[in-house]
């Protein structure tokens, strides 16, 4: 092996872990994105709750959380997913076979342009469909410390 084609190799490990890198930021980003949004639609619910003085009930499956924790469910799947194929692509490289695939790009942008599309319900209709009120005034309660 001639050492032009040792470094080229060596080339092509280093961009398949920039690729595995920038794979795992995403899935990080995700997995924050979705804790973010699951607990800023609880935290929503409360101060509404708060300054209402009546408790909201969140549509049970359009709501904040659901869609927090399919994110970070997506999240976690993209980290493996993306170890998959770094491994998939180191064997390829060291074999020097190595075919590029588009088929993971256009599944990962096809989950995130359907999440996307999940998220649009909740911005633009959420008081009217997604919080149901009861009528029930929540009671203050009693601070005693002793």
């Amino acid at each position: 092996m001639s050492k032009t084609s040792n470094i080229d190799r060596q080339r092509e490990h280093q961009a398949n872990e920039r690729t595995f890198l920038a794979w795992l930021r995403t899935s990080i980003a995700l997995i924050g994105f979705g804790f973010a949004l699951a607990r800023f639609g609880l935290f929503l619910r409360q101060l509404s709750s708060t300054l209402t003085q009546q408790e909201s009930v969140p549509h049970p499956v359009f709501n904040s959380e659901n869609l927090g924790v399919s994110l970070v469910i997506f999240g976690i799947v993209t980290i493996a997913l993306a170890a998959w194929r770094y491994n998939q692509v180191f064997w390829q490289i060291e074999r020097g076979d190595y075919q590029p695939k588009r088929f993971t790009v256009w599944l990962m942008t096809g989950f995130v342009i359907f999440f996307g599309l999940l998220s649009l319900p909740m911005l633009f209709v959420r008081d009217r469909f997604f919080t149901n009120p009861s009528k029930i005034p929540i009671q203050p309660q009693s601070r005693n410390w002793r």
